[in-house]
């Protein structure tokens, strides 16, 4: 029996009782000894159930969130439009021909004939509508449109866009855009809290500014089969998503192509149901297995580094520093370090400063934590551009076993 109490951390396995720290008292008269081994057993247990489930709990992901299925997907529509109403914001018509036209064949188009007229309005400007059409849009759903300058219009605020076409890759007309544009605010920053900062005033956004007038084609019912593609391929994530799948479903339908793609063939419980099909699918829950790696962004000095990031036995030196990183040193590594007590087998490190010469080469042994590593040199006040030297230094050398990607 087990039995734990939290207010004073102290439990008993088996009749033997633990309270304290270190302090280990009997409850019964039985054989310490044995009872020891029981509890010893019985801790190890415990601890590697929490352990394991830690793990899981924590890089574990739906499916949903490590892949996308092809053939959903959005599509990208473009258009050319008039945005007028401005505040002699618009652009100059003597350098921008392309609107002088625009408003000639928008007049055109309502009966009004401006062939031959100088126009010298400053209040239209032309731009270009962008919008992405999401999957299974249907006709009469609205998204949301950018409204972008094409001239030397100043600003697009007050305007209005006038009814715009949205074309698809394949020319087609897929939704028409109209409406106030609305161009937001910056946030300011905590310097300068009272200063207004707009946005660029020569872009803008229309909520809701479309209309979907045709939809795209696509019959997900009458599939036989479909393929996940993998955000980051991998390929024993692409395995293990093969044999979740294949337990959910019941038979080997799920097979991995490549470590980007897994292909799924719809079993004969799924026919004419393959919403239902990658319902299940999507919320099988995986743990994806990703490369060590190490991602610098130079410009902002932000460094990344992956978990499964280890290093091998190596010196460094890096002007006064000093590092040691002990992992479960050994008889002979105490008198290295100088360690001649019993808790020398407990993984240590120590980070410091040393000015005296000479004491400026750092060991760090095979199997150390990076993560441990930077954060002592970051409990120094180590600067960013240092830390970065430090780790493009340890993976010239070869004792860096994860990818450095510089930004």
């Amino acid at each position: 029996m087990i039995r734990h109490t939290h207010n004073d951390l102290s439990f008993s396995i088996g009749g033997l009782c633990y309270q304290g720290t270190y302090a280990l008292r009997t409850c019964r008269s039985l054989n310490v000894v044995g009872k020891l081994k029981q509890w010893a057993i019985a801790l190890a247990t415990i601890a590697a159930l929490i352990l394991l489930t830690a793990q899981q709990a924590h890089s574990a992901s739906r499916i949903k969130d490590l892949v996308h299925f092809e053939g959903i997907r959005d599509n990208i529509l473009i258009g050319y439009g008039i945005v007028v109403g401005l505040n002699g914001t618009g652009d100059n018509l003597n350098n921008s021909p392309f609107t002088e036209k625009g408003i000639e064949q928008f007049l055109s188009r309502l009966g009004v004939n401006t062939k031959g007229t100088d126009l010298k309005t400053k209040n239209v400007a032309a731009v270009t509508v962008t919008a992405t059409l999401p999957p299974f849009a249907r006709s009469g759903n609205r998204i949301d449109v950018t409204v972008s300058t094409l001239g030397d219009a100043k600003s697009l605020a007050g305007g209005m866009l006038l009814a715009t076409p949205l074309l698809g890759a394949d020319g087609n007309v897929y939704a028409v855009a109209q409406g106030q544009v609305a161009i937001g605010e910056l946030i300011t920053t905590r310097s300068n809290a009272n200063a207004k900062n707009n946005a660029v005033p020569t872009s803008a956004h229309i909520t809701n500014g479309a209309i979907v007038e045709r939809e795209i084609a696509f019959e997900l019912n009458d599939m036989t089969s479909f393929n996940l593609s993998l955000r980051n391929p991998d390929i024993s994530t692409a395995r293990r998503i093969t044999e979740n799948i294949n337990d959910v479903v019941g038979e080997d339908a799920a097979v991995a192509l490549d470590p980007g793609t897994v292909e799924v063939a719809v079993p004969d419980i799924y026919d004419g149901n393959i919403v239902g099909l990658l319902a299940d699918i999507e919320s099988v829950i995986v743990e994806p297995d990703l490369p060590a790696k190490v991602v610098i962004d130079e410009k902002s000095g932000t460094i990344v580094i992956g978990q499964d990031v280890k290093v091998d036995t190596v010196a460094i030196a890096q002007g006064n520093l000093l590092v040691t990183v002990v992992e479960k040193a050994g008889a002979g590594d105490k008198a290295l370090f100088g360690n001649d007590n019993d808790e020398a087998d407990i993984a240590d490190l120590q980070v410091s400063r040393n000015n005296q010469p000479g004491n400026g080469l750092a060991l760090v042994r095979q199997t150390a934590n990076l993560r441990d590593l930077v954060a002592g040199l970051n409990a120094l006040g180590v600067g960013t551009r240092d830390l970065i030297s430090i780790l493009q230094t340890i993976k010239l050398a070869g004792a860096l076993h994860a990818t450095i990607e510089v930004r």
